[in-house]
């Protein structure tokens, strides 16, 4: 019998605000240990929270990404349970009227579950809560850095639509370059602003009855959520194909040993006590506040990637790698206006221009030449006045000098020589001086053209048109 893993994912977000979710404590990354910290976040008797309007917003406009309902009545709710890491023993959260409900989140993939190099992922849920501490182990003892205590968290939760460890990957991905781009997170792995929470079953291909599920806990990597759906799916189908029960349980993945290990046995919801958070009134957004949210919408990666190859006619790589690159995607639209070859602009704006700015540490606010500059520049190659040789000296004085590209090329006297009889005298004297290759040439050896035309293009300073000047060289031989 064949099987199939069906895999759901909980994706936990820290969202982009300056401060916590119930307080005014930074929320920021790499402080010194429990200096971001107040009676509210320690969970002190007395204390009551107010929530951060700004992380209310950021929900809100991850629900409208994912295409979800936002909520006309959320409210929030106490998870009850005791870990160090927890001061309050408590985590509040969202629990049965989230701020959003339902969505889809559509992403590249070319694999199984795909449609045209597409595929969609429905979505259950994207709830609000909090960040708990951080344990951090030594060698004799443990201590807890309460600093992302209270930080705010969106928990977004995916339908069991998955297929793959490759498609998990792949939505992951898709879905944090989504958040970063419209602003709802940095989504910075390393600073431990986006964990993964996996859940994963098998079951006979083709069967509509879900497994039992296994949750793969506190993933912090994509590649590790990969490696461990890569162990734990064939590990669930050799049970079950010998005839074996896979228990409800939660499982941790060792990363040294490349294998997931029993924690304990699955939670239910009852288990976490849940019950109405008394010190919070519920949230019940107004037409006024959501515009205000709805308002805040940009162009999401594969729109924007779709849009760039539809209406400039780029190769899908150059739209890749714009739409990577969303300064340089909005430089590349701004110069690429009024001219005619916008794939020769793309080409210069991702081959020359980004390779100069990494090179010497800059950004884009500190371009000198005109916007216009690059579309110019093509246009004077595309014209023959300048060689592409020329163009990228052309291009070294636009950096430098923050000149015109014609402005250059005419001071300068760098225009290319297309005139038939100045280019016949190039090639007669390249010609006597390489009789060698000359005779190669006649003796049925085309390489040697080449070699003649690049001593023609040295004589000329670069200056003289190569495809000219290959003509003439081939006119003078043959003759």
């Amino acid at each position: 019998m064949e099987y199939e893993a069906v895999i759901g994912l909980e994706t936990h977000v820290q969202l982009k605000t300056r401060s916590k979710m119930w307080c005014g404590c930074a929320n920021q990354f790499g402080a010194p240990p429990n200096t971001h910290v107040c009676p509210v976040c320690l969970g002190l008797p007395g204390v009551l929270p107010v929530v951060n309007d700004e992380a209310l917003r950021l929900t809100a406009l991850t629900g409208l990404m994912l295409n979800s309902k936002i909520s006309a009545h959320a409210k929030f709710d106490r998870k009850n349970y005791f870990y160090p890491d927890s001061a309050k023993n408590y985590q509040i959260t969202q629990y049965d009227r989230p701020s959003t409900e339902g969505g889809w989140f559509e992403f590249e993939y070319d694999g199984a579950g795909s449609l045209d190099g597409l595929a969609r992922v429905k979505i259950t849920r994207a709830h609000l809560e909090e960040d708990v501490g951080k344990n951090v182990h030594f060698d004799r003892f443990s201590g807890v850095d309460f600093n992302r205590a209270g930080v705010p968290l969106l928990e977004i939760v995916s339908e069991p639509d998955l297929t793959s460890s490759a498609m998990a990957y792949e939505y992951l991905t898709s879905l944090t370059a989504a958040l970063v781009r419209e602003g709802v997170s940095d989504c910075d792995m390393e600073k431990g602003m986006v964990r993964c929470d996996v859940n994963v079953s098998v079951r006979p291909k083709g069967s509509q009855k879900l497994g039992a599920k296994v949750e793969i806990k506190n993933m912090n990597t994509f590649s590790g959520v990969r490696r461990a759906l890569d162990y734990e799916i064939p590990r669930q189908m050799a049970v079950v194909a010998a005839g074996g029960a896979i228990p409800q349980e939660t499982r941790r993945w060792d990363e040294l040993a490349g294998i997931t290990e029993t924690m304990r046995s699955k939670e239910d919801a009852h288990d976490y006590r849940y019950f109405p958070e008394p010190d919070l009134m519920p949230f019940v957004p107004v037409d006024e506040w959501m515009n205000s949210v709805r308002s805040r919408l940009v162009e999401m990666p594969l729109a924007l990637k779709k849009r760039l190859i539809r209406e400039y006619g780029i190769p899908a790589g150059d739209a890749e790698v714009l739409t990577n690159d969303w300064p340089l995607a909005d430089y590349f639209e701004r110069a690429v206006r009024g001219a005619k070859n916008s794939k020769g602009v793309a080409n210069w704006v991702i081959n020359n221009l980004r390779a100069r700015l990494v090179q010497r540490g800059c950004g884009l606010e500190d371009m000198r030449f005109p916007i216009s500059g690059i579309g110019e520049l093509v246009e004077l190659v595309d014209s023959g006045r300048v060689s592409s040789k020329i163009a990228q000296e052309v291009f070294e004085q636009m950096f430098e000098r923050g000149e015109s590209p014609a402005a250059i090329v005419e001071h300068k006297g760098l225009s290319q020589v297309s005139d038939v009889g100045a280019i016949e005298e190039f090639c007669r004297e390249v010609i006597v001086g390489n009789p060698k290759s000359a005779e190669d040439f006649r003796a049925g050896k085309p390489a040697a053209l080449n070699f003649l035309k690049g001593q023609v293009m040295k004589l000329s300073k670069g200056k003289a048109n190569p495809g000219m000047a290959g003509a003439v060289l081939e006119r003078l031989l043959r003759g």
